[in-house]
């Protein structure tokens, strides 16, 4: 199923946000910051990779059910969207 950012413009910017706070953890490292910071950091990025999985996944599903609700075949089956989502979690 093809999305494009007029679909995904939070995901797009959760991952753009995570992105810059990945370059600051990478930074952190490199300046020898504790690793409490470094980590907390850390996880910061990692929920905020998650949040724009599960964002890509939930507008699928609404884009797949408003193909349905229209008498379209949708792109994906539940059971492809389900299996994405299981990948995240």
């Amino acid at each position: 199923m093809e999305l494009n950012e007029a679909m995904l413009g939070d995901a797009v910017t959760r991952l753009r946000r995570a992105q810059g706070q990945l370059a600051g953890v990478i930074s952190m490292i490199e300046a020898g910051e504790d690793c409490t910071k470094v980590l907390t950091q850390l996880a910061a990025v990692s929920k905020a990779l998650d949040r724009a999985g599960f964002k890509i996944v939930a507008t699928g599903l609404r884009h797949c059910q408003s193909a349905q609700d229209r008498g379209e075949q949708p792109p994906m089956s539940v059971t492809e969207l389900e299996k994405l989502f299981l990948a995240l979690a």
